[in-house]
């Protein structure tokens, strides 16, 4: 793992692999979009309106991913100060939060229909509006630092108690009662969902996560970069 910490390194490996997830991202986007869209049955009991879930679920199931990311970023930074770990943290902090707003916004779109209402604030809305929160709390305090890595290391701080959020959004619909559906893709008994919704659920959900490996890398490449023009022009201005 750590032979990946060198910067030159791992962008040789990153440029090298993001021309294949942006082609296998967009692969699964229009396969997804075409099952979900045309080719999946409407529910029995939801209509043609269940077709939001192919949107909804993929971006929360990626909205914890990038938390995650971002935690473990953060305690790598934390453990062996790799600037490639706080960097990676970073990163991956608005693209989560913009994976969290569309999985608040289109669970409001769907909660109308089913529920008669935008928005309740049961165990699961309420902790993923929280997870929303922790985005914005952990890049407006990395970014309230002039020095980076006193901001690297208190991000990664509120990450890592952050994350203690995550268990809590997966197990609210099981810890109490709500209005939000229990799992029935993530279970231990295996996925209760009909399998022609499952198929195109899981080609949008590897299409959030080929996205998000594309997001990550651009958004690195332009973090690296920042960082060393930084250091270029303290350097300059010390002489």
């Amino acid at each position: 793992m750590h032979r990946f910490a060198n910067p030159t390194r791992f962008f040789r490996i990153a440029n090298a692999l993001l021309p294949v997830l942006g082609a296998v991202s967009a692969g699964l986007f229009a396969a997804g979009l075409y099952y979900a869209l045309f080719d999946s049955p409407a529910d029995y009991q939801q209509g043609e309106t269940v077709r939001i879930m192919y949107v909804h679920v993929p971006a929360a199931w990626a909205a914890l991913a990038c938390y995650a990311t971002m935690a473990l970023a953060g305690a790598s930074f934390l453990i062996w100060k790799h600037i490639l770990a706080d960097l990676a943290a970073r990163a991956a902090a608005p693209i989560g939060a913009g994976f969290t707003l569309i999985s608040l916004a289109t669970g409001s779109l769907w909660g109308q229909p089913m529920w008669g209402t935008w928005w309740v604030w049961d165990a699961r809305l309420t902790s993923v509006l929280i997870l929303f929160f922790l985005y914005l709390g952990y890049i407006a305090l990395v970014n309230a630092f002039d020095d980076q890595d006193r901001g690297g290391r208190a991000g990664a701080v509120l990450a890592l108690v952050g994350a203690v959020n995550l268990p809590i959004i997966k197990f609210s619909v099981d810890w109490w009662n709500t209005l939000h559906q229990p799992a029935s893709v993530l279970r231990m008994d295996g996925p209760s969902i009909a399998p022609e919704m499952l198929l195109p659920l899981m080609l949008m959900a590897s299409a959030y996560f080929s996205l998000f490996g594309v997001m990550m890398i651009l958004r690195l490449r332009s973090l690296y970069a920042g960082r060393r023009l930084r250091q270029m022009r303290l350097a300059a201005a010390a002489r």
